[in-house]
């Protein structure tokens, strides 16, 4: 039976690289974030973290805090079918329950970073790039808005990605090997 992966971790974490370096791979990417673009773009609203964090709030006050995987799981179930899955931006604690409650094939992969670390990250990455206190107020946002720390904290794996490109990817690889052993 083909796996879940779900990929947990702060905004600025390497969520994004981990799911590119799967997709590599063969793995189908589910990014639960690409619910908030398809949103704002059927509303009429430009991508800015203003925007995205209005969204967000205004999807999960209408459907709850587990909306994304809701919305999602139709996608999940499509591409289980023929390849191991990874899901990206998972946040949610009710995400995670609705997920597990509709799959068995479930692996959650954290990664944690040292805070000024990925703040740094963000600041200087090419795609929607964050300031200092853009992140901070995201961090803070999502940790007493979204119960984000909840999945982080009961993860099966954790991957520490404070160093290079290449640290990450060994780290990577040994975290599956232990998963498809």
């Amino acid at each position: 039976m083909n796996k879940i992966i779900v990929i947990l971790g702060m905004c600025g974490s390497g969520k994004s690289v981990f799911c590119d370096y799967l997709e590599k791979k063969n793995f189908k990417r589910i990014y639960f974030g690409e619910v908030t673009f398809d949103k704002l773009k059927e509303s009429g609203l430009e991508v800015s973290p203003e925007n995205e964090r209005m969204m967000r709030e205004k999807l999960r006050c209408d459907g709850g805090m587990g909306v994304y995987a809701t919305l999602n799981i139709p996608k999940i179930k499509e591409a289980i079918k023929s390849s191991d899955v990874v899901v990206e931006s998972l946040y949610s604690w009710d995400e995670l329950k609705i997920l597990k409650e509709n799959f068995s094939n479930i692996v959650t992969i954290a990664i944690v970073v040292n805070k000024q670390i990925r703040y740094e990250r963000l600041v200087n990455r090419d795609y929607r790039p964050l300031t200092y206190e853009e992140a901070a107020t995201r961090d803070l946002t999502e940790t007493e808005n979204i119960r984000k720390c909840e999945p982080i904290a009961n993860a099966d794996y954790y991957i520490v990605n404070n160093g290079s490109i290449e640290e990450f990817y060994e780290r990577v690889d040994e975290v599956l090997n232990e998963i498809y052993k």
